[in-house]
């Protein structure tokens, strides 16, 4: 009878456990798994208490994931502790070998964590899948002895089906979790790469927000998004893009500080750290006094601040109003990337900003550039056309008479502040639609639109006469200035910008040849005398094609024992018209234009094949100078070309020479000097022209390699009626430095006897020789 029992039990529990295996093929979620276990499987073996356990992730606690027990049916025994720690009482044991345990008396226990309704018997066995621990399964009786070797036996297999069972579902979910994390890795990637092509390849901020809030709202809840940029000089906070509702919203709203310092917006500037809060979270910190509440209350908060410069900061924001929409840490990576690439937009858009306003504007002043009053002048003349009233526009050209001279004596420093102040003072004297450029140096140009007479020009000169003549003090110099100013005006939409700014400019000349704080308006001789020189501008490249310069020769003889060492070159022009005209007619029209180096060029090339002619006529001891360009000395193509005459026309070292003025070296003076030294090899002597007349900067003369002077004839003239003690310092300086000197204009004998007894070794002028042909020079030369 009692085989028969226990044959029935065994078959019963064989049927449940079949059971139990086909069930595990259907059952995919294991919360119906745990379920199905504890009252299925676990109730049928006839146990009244059963508890399944699952280990963390760390394997440090166990925690209650199903249940079954006498609780249900009475409130004598339940389960109280929802977690046990790994390393307490039998289920911990049992976790931690891996083993199962059995006890018949748990009073004898001493690991035995009793309940507020203790058991007796126990019976544990563990979840272990590939010597993975997974968790246990605690059985418990109020009787004694009541668990025996089958319902251990039959409890290990249920165990290690479920343990089975188990890590298959955990397979699937984690393949299923890492399918949809790779999709949406994927996504992100591709919304990254997109992100980053925009950044590089849009031309417009406002095209660069409008793409990246498509990309964004790919991958985030951005139903409302704002991008403001914080200007921490002025204070200014200037919202660039705003989404609302989904919307887009007029943006470029300037937010000031008052404004500001109580939103979420400016906490993350100012802390400079991301915000990512929910709706509690969010009061949290305007309870903690972190910001006000500006607006709806939002469900979910989302910020993360990025610098620009030294001088921008920004952030970008998401809002939430719907309870179902939250935000993430993947959330606040994504954006955190997003927040960098909208740093590397504006950065861009501020330098090519910066690029911009340097082209178009001076770097001192900060006014317009002589480009952009051009085009400011050339849009306003088209204008004229489009307008029914008769208005017209004039342009002021001023230049600060004796600027040159505070520069010079004061410094540059002073000189640069001088400039800022006077433009300071100007500009209060101007309309705010007025054009205001810096030409250069200490010329400028006021532009005036659409004036209707030129009273309102006189009354504007006025002001502006008067606010320059007032002082000025920079550091502890008082500094008055005055200017010299030309005025042109414009009324036909057919006229020309650059020919209105050469009229105020022929003005502004003819004002400051009448003396200081003198006004020039534009007028019919003045137009006379443009027409000439763009005639003449427009002739000198005729002139130089068809050869129509020809040198003219004055020799340098030496004053003791006269004999002539050399000849300096001086060009005339035959013009086809005006027959021959003289070099002060046409060299300051060159030089302004820019003509003057290919016509320097020219004229060398001149000077280097009458020297080649020379030496073949057998005069072989001869030299020549021929004055250049200061242009020259900007260029170190200079060095190649003088160079490559010396080779073409096989001259003799040192027999062509230069003279330029000594503005023109020290304007360049280090790059000269790289210029000097490179023709220096071929003997290239450098004559110092008009010395005395103009910057006179005697420290310049020990760093430029110089060999000789020339003293100006305007000094050489004094002679005729008294010494000159100017003419006595240059000798001494030359003759302290190892200059040769050389006197120009010597026009009578009593100025050579003069010069002679000084120790002047070189002269030149009318009283030997006027300029001459080639073949006259050559002759003189013989005689």
């Amino acid at each position: 009878m009692l085989l028969e029992k226990k044959l029935e039990s065994k078959t019963e529990q064989l049927s449940i456990i079949n059971q139990f295996s086909s069930s595990l093929l259907q059952i995919t979620h294991l919360e119906e798994l745990f379920d199905y276990v504890t009252s299925q499987v676990v109730k049928r073996l006839g146990f009244v208490d059963c508890v399944i356990y699952l280990a963390d992730q760390d394997c440090q606690c166990l925690e209650v994931v199903a249940s079954m027990g006498v609780a249900q049916h009475s409130e004598r025994y339940e389960v109280a502790q929802q977690t046990i720690p790994i390393a307490a009482g039998i289920t911990g044991h049992v976790a931690r070998t891996k083993k199962p345990f059995i006890s018949g008396d748990l009073s004898l226990e001493p690991m035995y964590i009793a309940d507020s309704q203790p058991a007796l018997s126990e019976l544990c066995v563990p979840l272990v899948y590939k010597e993975q621990l997974i968790g246990v399964i605690d059985c418990e009786h109020p009787e004694q002895n009541y668990f025996t070797s089958s319902h251990l036996q039959i409890l290990s297999t249920v165990a290690h089906l479920l343990s089975a069972k188990i890590y298959q579902v955990r397979t699937v979910d984690h393949l299923t979790a890492t399918v949809s994390q790779l999709n949406e890795a994927q996504l992100i990637e591709k919304c990254i790469l997109k992100i980053a092509n925009i950044t590089y390849h849009s031309q417009e901020l406002d095209t660069f927000y409008d793409e990246l809030y498509k990309i964004i709202n790919t991958v985030l809840p951005a139903n409302n998004c704002f991008i403001g940029i914080y200007d921490t000089k002025q204070d200014m906070l200037e919202i660039e893009y705003l989404i609302e509702d989904g919307n887009k919203c007029l943006a470029q709203q300037k937010v000031s500080k008052s404004q500001l310092k109580h939103t979420a917006s400016y906490y993350v500037i100012r802390t400079q750290s991301a915000l990512l809060c929910d709706h509690q979270q969010f009061q949290h910190h305007i309870s903690q006094g972190h910001f006000e509440m500006i607006g709806r209350s939002p469900q979910a908060w989302l910020g993360v601040p990025f610098i620009v410069n030294d001088q921008y900061q920004g952030v970008i924001v998401l809002q939430s109003y719907e309870q179902h929409e939250t935000f993430n840490r993947q959330h606040y990576t994504i954006l955190t990337y997003i927040s960098r690439q909208i740093s590397m937009a504006i950065d861009r858009r501020l330098a090519k900003q910066a690029l911009e306003h340097r082209a178009l504007h001076d770097d001192l002043t900060g006014l317009a550039n002589r480009y952009l009053l051009i085009e400011r002048m050339k849009h306003a003349i088209l204008s004229l056309g489009r307008q029914t009233q008769s208005n017209l526009h004039c342009l002021i050209y001023l230049d600060l008479d004796r600027f040159k001279s505070i520069n010079d004596s004061l410094g540059h420093d002073v000189g640069d502040r001088f400039l800022i102040a006077i433009v300071k003072a100007l500009q209060t004297c101007i309309r705010k639609t007025d054009t205001f450029a810096r030409l250069g140096g200490d010329e400028f140009a006021i532009f005036m639109e659409n004036i209707q007479d030129e009273e309102q020009v006189a009354k504007a000169l006025q002001r502006l006469t008067q606010a320059i003549a007032n002082p000025f003090t920079i550091d502890t110099h008082v500094l008055q200035a005055s200017s010299s100013i030309g005025v042109a005006f414009t009324e036909h939409d057919s006229d020309n910008a650059i020919t209105l700014l050469q009229q105020a400019d022929a003005a502004m000349y003819e004002a400051k040849s009448a003396g200081r704080s003198q006004v020039r308006y534009f007028n019919n001789a003045m137009r006379s005398k443009l027409k000439h020189q763009a005639d003449i501008e427009n002739d000198l490249q005729h002139g130089i094609l068809n050869d129509e310069f020809e040198l003219f020769y004055q020799p340098i003889f030496t004053l003791n024992q006269p004999k002539v060492v050399s000849f300096e070159a001086l060009v005339r022009w035959h013009h086809p018209k005006n027959g021959l005209v003289a070099p002060d007619q046409f060299i300051p029209i060159a030089e302004s234009t820019g003509q003057i180096i290919e016509l320097d060029r020219h004229i060398l090339t001149l000077a280097a094949k009458q020297l080649s002619n020379w030496r073949q006529q057998g005069v072989s001891d001869i030299k020549m100078t021929v004055n250049v360009s200061s242009r020259h000395f900007a260029s170190l193509e200079f060095i190649e070309y003088i160079h490559a005459l010396y080779d073409e026309y096989k001259l003799p070292s040192g027999s062509l020479c230069l003279e330029i003025t000594e503005s023109g070296l020290i304007e360049n003076l280090n790059l000269a000097t790289k210029i000097i030294n490179g023709i220096t090899p071929l003997g290239v002597q450098l004559y110092l022209d008009d010395f005395g007349t103009g910057y006179s900067a005697l420290g310049y003369l020990h760093q430029l390699p110089i060999h000789v002077l020339k003293i100006d004839k305007s000094f050489v003239e004094q002679l005729s009626t008294k010494d000159s003690p100017l003419i006595d310092a240059i000798l001494s300086l030359a003759k302290s430095l190892q200059l040769k000197v050389v006197a120009e204009g010597i026009e009578t004998p009593k100025q050579w006897a003069r010069l002679k007894r000084k120790g002047c070794q070189l002269g030149q002028g009318y009283l030997v020789s006027r300029p001459m042909p080639s073949q006259k020079a050559l002759a003189f030369l013989h005689a």
